[in-house]
């Protein structure tokens, strides 16, 4: 497990700039060297209380625990050390950020908001830069946007992923929006697809279908499929506390403050969709949806009700109820200095962080909820080469536990 992988460690600060290799830490000997030495102080305790503690470190630190000797590798990779890391509390939520190569396979580059490192992490399961993802407890679900039938669901830190059977129903739709959630007691995982396509011949009328997966049953169910008038399905969708909640977007006929509306869809007791239909009360040119601790938040980018597509501004909304609550807004500072803003932007979060990003450039911003505090990130070591090179992300736990 963690042997087996190899990071490269990016950083910048004033001074200096290092790399720096998970798997360069050298293995202690036994035969009295300096190294030897330095960590001889756990030669008496027991390999309970060790665990514990190797548990309560930063995943770094696991991963190079795993080289120190042979007793912290065994350690490190035994099963009773992953039933510690399920009793730990989370760790904050990575960013991975990702742009194309030339032969168009995806290059990116993990963001520890703790250390404050960017790592360059290989992702073998995504063979197309074009793809949906959705994230939640440690496991990250791809979709393929080319044919939309290859779906996987992987741990980026252990690289063991799980390929789903294709989804039934539709193949291709005008929209599509996925979303995954992950039962931190049992690990069991639930993956849901919203498909949306326009009926031809009428742009006020949009045919929707939900499709669940249970990693327990193995299978897929389509409980819903619905007709939409006057509103369309998009990409954005997300389960928080056995709800599942996506977007749709207004086709016309409305004021211009209603261009947004949530749909919310009760997994446990399905129900029709437009009995949780939720109105957004404000001008977006963006929606991004994301669980926070079981809450419901949405970033946006703030619109000019009689300029729609201009952004001034961008937002942060937390769902009580059926009312959205202003959290946040970015200070001016900060917006301003991303430069190539647009109205539409890549935005993620989980546990109490926030990451936000312009697709133009490598720039990421964070926002604590707990502190309501604002913060770059250090400088991803991606460069930007040309004027139309575009970058995304999406974030995700590390977890070491967790396999799909």
């Amino acid at each position: 497990m963690a042997a087996e992988t190899s990071w490269i460690i990016h950083h910048d600060d004033a001074t200096r700039r290092e790399t720096g290799k998970f798997d360069s830490v050298s293995e202690v000997g036994e035969d009295g060297d300096e190294e030897a030495t330095a960590v001889s102080a756990d030669a008496n305790l027991p390999d309970d209380l060790l665990e514990i503690i190797l548990a309560y470190l930063p995943i770094e630190s696991i991963f190079r625990a795993s080289g120190v000797c042979k007793r912290w590798h065994k350690v490190v990779t035994s099963k009773s050390f992953k039933w510690n890391l399920s009793n730990v509390p989370p760790q904050k939520p990575w960013y991975f950020m990702f742009t194309s190569s030339d032969n168009n396979e995806p290059i990116g580059y993990a963001y520890d908001p703790i250390l404050r490192k960017w790592y360059s992490i290989e992702l073998p399961f995504i063979r197309s830069r074009n793809f949906f993802v959705a994230s939640s407890c440690g496991l990250v679900c791809f979709q393929d946007n080319d044919n939309r039938t290859e779906i996987c669901v992987c741990n980026p830190f252990t690289k063991a992923c799980t390929k789903l059977q294709e989804p039934p129903g539709l193949r291709f739709s005008d929209y599509n929006a996925l979303a995954l959630s992950v039962n931190r007691e049992s690990h069991c995982y639930t993956v849901a697809i919203v498909k949306s396509k326009q009926e031809p011949g009428n742009y006020f009328q949009c045919n929707m279908s939900i499709y669940i997966y249970n990693s327990e049953q193995v299978t897929w169910k389509v409980p819903l499929a619905e007709v939409l008038m006057g509103w369309r399905g998009g990409d954005e969708c997300i389960i928080c506390n056995g709800v599942l909640y996506f977007l749709v977007y207004s086709t016309g006929g409305g004021p211009p403050e209603y261009r947004h509306a949530l749909i919310a869809y009760n997994m446990s007791n399905p129900s029709s969709l437009t009995r949780g239909f939720i109105r957004v009360p404000f001008t977006l040119t963006c929606g991004r949806l994301m669980n926070l601790k079981e809450k419901l938040v949405m970033v946006g980018g703030i619109g000019i009700p009689d300029r729609p597509g201009i952004i001034k501004g961008v937002g942060i909304w937390v769902l009580d109820g059926r009312r959205w609550e202003e959290i946040a807004r970015m200070p001016q500072k900060f917006f301003q200095s991303f430069g190539e803003f647009d109205d539409v932007f890549a935005s993620r979060g989980a546990d109490d962080l926030i990451y936000i990003q312009c697709y133009g450039a490598p720039a990421l911003l964070i926002f604590d909820m707990n502190n309501r505090h604002w913060k770059w990130s250090r400088k991803c070591p991606v460069p930007k080469r040309h004027t139309l090179h575009l970058f995304a992300g999406f974030c995700f736990e590390p977890r070491l536990e967790i396999q799909p």
